[in-house]
């Protein structure tokens, strides 16, 4: 049976990506802070379902206890975890931006690079950035903290991509679209399982030849 990681999943696209996957007959290993009622409710019928809670991956040692608690049979990650604060050009403020780079790009980096060294059956990770991180695609301001993030982290990934290469390990960049979750306030064209089966299905389609590129969860290639 297949086995996927994913990293943030207690509400939103993560919990949508955790359903996904289990209609899909994978097991999941759901790791977030704190478990939502509705993941919890999930585990009472899906004994395929493991909750990982109290894990804080912009903490070393959250991370680190993350890693001692997974299989080595996990084939692929995901993670999804992130935060964004409204600001602009005229608002935004260091602790803000410092704070969404540290969740959005650092702890992507950090964990990652962590568990690969741990789990030696990893073939496919997906990160979950944003097309708001694409300076070729961007025609308008707004959310600045959070797009200097998302900017960054594709860069990791791409970085990621190119070393991890060798050994056989994809990394895919994925915008999920512009989902309706508490993030964005319940405000979005699409709703989080359609943005889940997208994601799932472009995790599953791409292989190797396709790492370190950036996609729509609609299967459409973004610009850098």
């Amino acid at each position: 049976m297949s086995t996927v990681c994913i990293i943030g999943s207690n509400r939103g696209i993560g919990l949508a990506l955790t359903i996904e996957y289990l209609k899909h007959n994978w097991t999941v290993y759901a790791v977030c802070r704190t478990p939502s009622t509705e993941l919890e409710a999930l585990q009472q019928t899906h004994p395929s379902l493991h909750i990982l809670p109290n894990i804080d991956v912009t903490k070393q040692a959250d991370i680190s206890t993350l890693c001692a608690t997974l299989p080595n049979t996990v084939t692929e990650v995901i993670h999804n975890a992130g935060i964004l604060r409204q600001d602009s050009v005229a608002t935004a403020n260091d602790t803000d931006i410092l704070e969404q780079f540290t969740v959005n790009t650092l702890a992507p980096l950090n964990t990652l690079r962590a568990l690969k060294q741990h789990l030696p059956d990893v073939n496919k990770i997906g990160i979950l950035t944003s097309r708001m991180g694409s300076i070729g695609d961007s025609g308008r301001s707004g959310m600045l903290g959070y797009r200097i993030s998302k900017a960054a982290v594709n860069m990791v990934g791409k970085n990621l991509s190119i070393e991890w290469e060798p050994d056989n390990i994809m990394v895919l960049l994925l915008h999920p679209g512009y989902v309706r979750t508490d993030m964005t306030g319940g405000n979005g064209l699409i709703n989080p399982d359609e943005s889940a089966r997208g994601l799932f299905t472009l995790m599953q389609n791409k292989t190797i030849a396709d790492t370190g590129t950036f996609w729509h969860t609609n299967g459409e290639p973004i610009e850098w």
